[in-house]
C-alpha cells in the first residue's frame, strides 16, 4: 500500500477490516476512489451501480464499474432503473437510486460534498439539521477527505475513470455552488472555506444533537402537555419537541421547517388547526394538541 493510501486510509471512517459492506459506484473518481479504498481497508466489498439510461454513455459506464470490479475481484450488481420525462429529474433519479440501493450503502461524498451541501441547505432555508449534513454518518466514510486527494489517488492507482458531463451543467444547483460560489468564497476569505465549513458543520451537529437530547427527556405525547406549559418553553425546545413527535415514525423524512412553525402557531394560540404532511391534521382542544 502507498503511504497516499496510508494518509487517506487514515482520514477515512471505515468500519473494521473485515466488515461486509455495499457501495455505490458511479464509475466517477469518487465513487471509485471509495471502492479503492474500501479494497484497501480489507472490507468485504459488494459494488452496486444504478444505470439511470439518462445519458446516452450510461452503458459505458456500467461496463466499465463491472471491469473494474472483475479487475479487483470484488462482485458488481448493475441494477437498471427508469426515470421518466418531467420536472425535477434530478430529485426523481436520486429516489429511484435510493430505492434500488441496499440500506446502509457507502457513497463517496467527500468533505467538499459536505461544505457544498452546508451551502446549498442554507440557500434553501434549512434548520440545523441541515446546516451539519453527513457529520457522523457511517454511510459517508470519505467526509473527511478532499475532493482533490482523492482523484489524484486514483489517478496514481492508474484509473482512468468516468466523466459525467451534467456535472458541469449550470443548471444544476450544486454545480454552480462548485463551480461558482466556492471558488468566490475562497477568493473572498483568502482561504480554502472547505475545512472551516466542515467544522461548523461540526460544531452545529453537537448542538443539534444537545437539543434531540433535550426533546428527549420529556417523552410526553403531544395530547398530554398543556399548550400553556408549552408556551413557556424556549423556542428551540419547542421547536425540537414538536419536530421529534410530529415525526410519525419516519425517520428519513422528518416533518419540514415549514410545518413546525405551523405546528407552533397552534400551540400558540394563532391558529386552531392546521394541515401537516401525509393528509395529517394537528389541532388544539381545551389547550391540548390532538394530531388526526
Amino acid at each position: 500500500m502507498t503511504s497516499d493510501a496510508v494518509v487517506l486510509l487514515e482520514a477515512c471512517h471505515f468500519p473494521p477490516a473485515g466488515t461486509a459492506v455495499d457501495l455505490a459506484v458511479s464509475g466517477g473518481p469518487d465513487s471509485v476512489g471509495l471502492l479503492l479504498l474500501a479494497v484497501d481497508a480489507r472490507l468485504v466489498v459488494t459494488v452496486h451501480h444504478v444505470d439511470h439510461h439518462l445519458r446516452a454513455a450510461s452503458g459505458l459506464d456500467a461496463r466499465f464499474v463491472e471491469d473494474l470490479g472483475a479487475s479487483i475481484g470484488v462482485e458488481v450488481v448493475v441494477h437498471d432503473v427508469r426515470v421518466g420525462p418531467g420536472a425535477n429529474l434530478e430529485a426523481r433519479a436520486r429516489a429511484q437510486r435510493r430505492a434500488v440501493l441496499p440500506p446502509g450503502a457507502l457513497t463517496g461524498h467527500t468533505m467538499d460534498d459536505l461544505a457544498e451541501t452546508v451551502l446549498l441547505n442554507l440557500l434553501r432555508g434549512a434548520g440545523v439539521d441541515g446546516l451539519s449534513p453527513m457529520v457522523d454518518d457511517p454511510t459517508k466514510p470519505l467526509r473527511s477527505v478532499r475532493r482533490g486527494d482523492l482523484h489524484a489517488f486514483v489517478a496514481d492507482r492508474g484509473v482512468v475513470a468516468r466523466f459525467d458531463e451534467t456535472n458541469l451543467s449550470p443548471a444544476f444547483w450544486r454545480n454552480r455552488v462548485r463551480h461558482e460560489l466556492m471558488p468566490l468564497a475562497n477568493d473572498i476569505a483568502g482561504r480554502d472555506v472547505v475545512p472551516i465549513i466542515a467544522r461548523q458543520a461540526s460544531l452545529v451537529y453537537d448542538e443539534r444533537r444537545w437539543l434531540d437530547e433535550l426533546a428527549a427527556l420529556d417523552g410526553r405525547r403531544l395530547d398530554e402537555v398543556d399548550c400553556r406549559e408549552l408556551r413557556d418553553w424556549p423556542r428551540a425546545r419547542l421547536r425540537r419537541w414538536l419536530r421529534a413527535r410530529l415525526r410519525d415514525g419516519d425517520e428519513e423524512h422528518p416533518p419540514s421547517a415549514a410545518e413546525v412553525e405551523r405546528a407552533i402557531r397552534v400551540v400558540q394560540g394563532d391558529a386552531t388547526a392546521v394541515e401537516l404532511a401525509g393528509g395529517r391534521r394537528l389541532s388544539r382542544r381545551h389547550q391540548f394538541l390532538r394530531l388526526g
